[in-house]
């Protein structure tokens, strides 16, 4: 059976990664597409899900660049908004063990700029799963049209988010403001150990589990990059080891861990209401698919996630982690 559709709302970002330039006191900048919901409409689709996806493509060169990189990955914008705005640019410069610090030029840009109107348009009805997360859910003014299209989507679909906080441009605080909200309309909650330590300081990830689903999520996943991954699902635990692989560097790892983990359930028709069929034990066989797409889309540059295709090869003999 095929899996049903997933869709996908939220911001493109041209990922400007610092290059060494030939002409001394320049410097070089590669651009490629990304925005942690864009790498994750960009992965399902990869694997194989039909992947649309809800976002607000600017006119200008990088929104020519966001389109021509979606459509070639097989994403639906048959929703996507052509919006007047600017597209929105993070510049990234790479530690030695390929993490990314990102300085964000935001201010303005089409990705936030969400209207009811443009929303309610949206036809659900082929869509098994609504995922979101990052900025789309915290900058203004769309940040509450977009929760609100939620809570209106999760009478009928799974609803799926990450939060992906990035503190360089929203205050920790206003994530930590919306979390116990977001619990309440999602059904999936996926973050990373920096989201936990950004979110809740000093916490386990046990104990965070505990506090999220008492808040409403069902199932809790958090990436902890080498340790490999903790799900809970109502709180019954399940631990997945890290994959190997050769890291180039870890943009877009989260992302595309997300689209495995719903890549997996969707295919065995687990997603499109409350999770009420599904068992700790798909939860660890699709939390195991997911860390291998992550650390696939390591071993390559920038948020690049595979195609289904190569979840067939074999993992080079090194440990990564999906922290993004």
């Amino acid at each position: 059976m095929s899996p049903r559709q997933i869709t996908v709302l939220g911001e493109c970002v041209a990922d400007a990664f610092t290059e060494p330039a030939s002409t001394p006191n320049e410097l070089a900048l590669r651009v490629l597409p990304g925005g942690g919901p864009a790498n994750t409409a960009v992965s399902l689709a990869r694997l194989g899900t039909p992947a649309r996806f809800l976002a607000r493509l600017s006119g200008d060169v990088f929104g020519r660049l966001f389109r021509g990189h979606l459509e070639a990955s097989g994403v639906d914008l048959s929703y996507a908004v052509r919006a007047a705005e600017p597209s929105t640019l993070a510049v990234a410069e790479l530690d030695d063990s390929g993490q990314a610090a990102f300085s964000f030029h935001a201010r303005g840009t089409a990705d936030w700029q969400w209207t009811a109107a443009e929303l309610a348009r949206v036809d659900l009805s082929a869509t098994a799963c609504v995922h979101t997360g990052s900025l789309a859910l915290v900058r203004a003014p769309g940040a509450a049209v977009v929760e609100d299209f939620l809570a209106t989507a999760a009478a009928r679909t799974t609803v799926s988010i990450d939060p992906n906080v990035r503190p360089l441009l929203v205050d920790p605080d206003v994530y930590r403001a919306r979390l116990a909200h977001w619990c309440s309309l999602a059904d999936i909650l996926r973050l990373s150990e920096d989201d936990l330590a950004l979110l809740l300081p000093g916490t386990s990830p046990e104990r965070a589990c505990d506090l999220w689903h008492a808040a409403g999520a069902r199932l809790v996943v958090i990436t902890l990059g080498a340790e490999g991954a903790l799900a809970s699902l109502d709180g019954e635990r399940v631990r997945v080891p890290a994959v190997t692989t050769q890291v180039v560097d870890t943009v877009g790892a989260g992302d595309s861990f997300t689209a495995g983990l719903l890549h997996h359930l969707g295919a065995r028709s687990l997603l499109g209401g409350r999770l009420t069929d599904v068992r700790a034990d798909d939860v660890a066989e699709a939390c195991r698919f997911a860390a291998r797409v992550a650390a696939l889309t390591c071993s390559v540059a920038g948020p690049n996630p595979p195609w289904r295709s190569r979840l067939d090869e074999p993992a080079p003999p090194f440990t990564t982690a999906a922290r993004d």
